[in-house]
């Protein structure tokens, strides 16, 4: 147990890493149907909306319990895929309109995406601007009450499932951080068209695939945040994603890590459990301190974030840190089983769900940039 936790906390983790169990290891694929049916009951269990306030559906939880039972969510559920594809919705589509909706917006969209009944996806990464979002080649011109929208989005989590889109585009070209603009915008409106589900090596189970807008009409009153506020709007995103989406990873390393503590105490060679070889428990020692230690800087993120602070840098850190020791977490594991560890079960497959980690939510170079920033790197200090 964590004894920062509230007692009511802790119950509500070990409740969801039971439901997680009993419920949510779905398919090794995505499944459209099976998706859907967990993603309803994810939001009927209020799991999509513990960061949500009471009054639209949700639980009201502080980013330190959202870690707490993320990392649940991640021990449970052996289907990484789907516990991302929640998160992503939770923390990169609903916080924002959170943060940054009109009244009207949040009573609008909240409830329904909370409990389940609607599905979100935020849609920014471009084929020529990932990391450069200023880069991006998506415009919304304003026409009357309405915004035009055009261009296409890669690598869109939910994608295929989605019911709105959180959408970023350039309002006002080369306008840096003030000529980008985020919308929401319904999967039904006219112009919208969503490609095929990305076949990936990890997160099978989370739907990724590619959106086009062509002469979208979008209403006025659908901008989140005001026009010229999506840059805003998406670093409030990102301070949620990287910070809380991450306690899935911490819950998954630790389902393996146990798991390999098993097959070391049974598993036998030249008469001895292969965990009394020091080759081996050394390797266990290290894969634990790791873990141990990635959790300690993605609580300090999680407090900075739930204080109000400005926790780039810790949450940048955190960010690197899980996600390197996932893969390093995944090979050993793999290493520790021998054969068995290339032929399938949990250390192949948190390989694999590990490996989109260093990746999305800003790769871990574009992590490095952004700490070595906040720390002033680059600049000429002044005596």
């Amino acid at each position: 147990m964590n004894s920062e936790l509230a007692p009511d906390v802790e119950a509500m983790c070990e409740a969801v890493r039971g439901l997680a169990r009993r419920d949510f290891c779905g398919p090794e694929t995505f499944e459209p149907q099976d998706f859907r049916r967990r993603w309803q009951l994810a939001g009927r269990q209020g799991l999509l909306g513990v960061t949500v306030p009471r009054e639209y559906g949700g639980s009201g939880l502080d980013a330190v319990a959202a870690v707490a039972l993320m990392e649940a969510l991640g021990a449970g559920c052996t289907d990484t895929g789907f516990a991302f594809s929640a998160a992503a919705h939770l923390f990169a589509c609903l916080m924002p309109i959170v943060e940054f909706g009109t009244s009207q917006q949040r009573q609008r969209w909240l409830p329904n995406l909370t409990d389940g009944r609607m599905i979100a996806a935020h849609a920014i990464t471009e084929a020529e601007a990932g990391s450069d979002i200023f880069n991006m080649s998506t415009r919304a011109v304003r026409d009357g009450e309405h915004y035009v929208l055009d261009g296409s989005k890669v690598f869109t989590t939910n994608a295929p499932v989605a019911d709105v889109f959180l959408v970023q585009a350039i309002t006002r070209p080369g306008g840096g951080f003030f000529g980008v603009t985020a919308f929401l915008v319904e999967a039904t409106t006219p112009g919208v068209r969503v490609g095929k589900p990305y076949e990936k090596i990890g997160l099978r189970g989370s739907p990724t695939a590619e959106v086009h807008f062509d002469q979208c009409r979008v209403p006025a009153d659908c901008v989140l945040g005001g026009e010229g506020a999506g840059a805003t709007v998406f670093t409030g995103s990102m301070k949620w994603e990287r910070t809380c989406l991450f306690g899935i990873y911490l819950g998954g390393m630790r389902r393996v890590l146990d798991s390999t503590v098993a097959y070391a105490s049974d598993r036998e060679q030249f008469g001895t459990p292969i965990g009394q070889f020091q080759a081996v428990s050394h390797r266990i020692v290290d894969m634990l301190t790791r873990l141990e230690a990635c959790s300690l800087l993605l609580g300090k993120a999680a407090r900075e974030l739930a204080a109000g602070g400005d926790c780039e840098v810790s949450a940048g850190i955190a960010k690197i840190a899980v996600s390197e020791a996932a893969v390093q977490l995944g090979m050993d594991a793999i290493q520790l089983r021998g054969a068995l560890g290339v032929t399938g079960g949990d250390a192949e497959t948190l390989l694999r769900d590990a490996l989109p980690a260093r990746i999305f939510s800003g790769t871990n170079e574009i992590q490095k940039n952004n700490v070595a920033r906040a720390l002033g790197l680059g600049r000429k200090r002044t005596h």
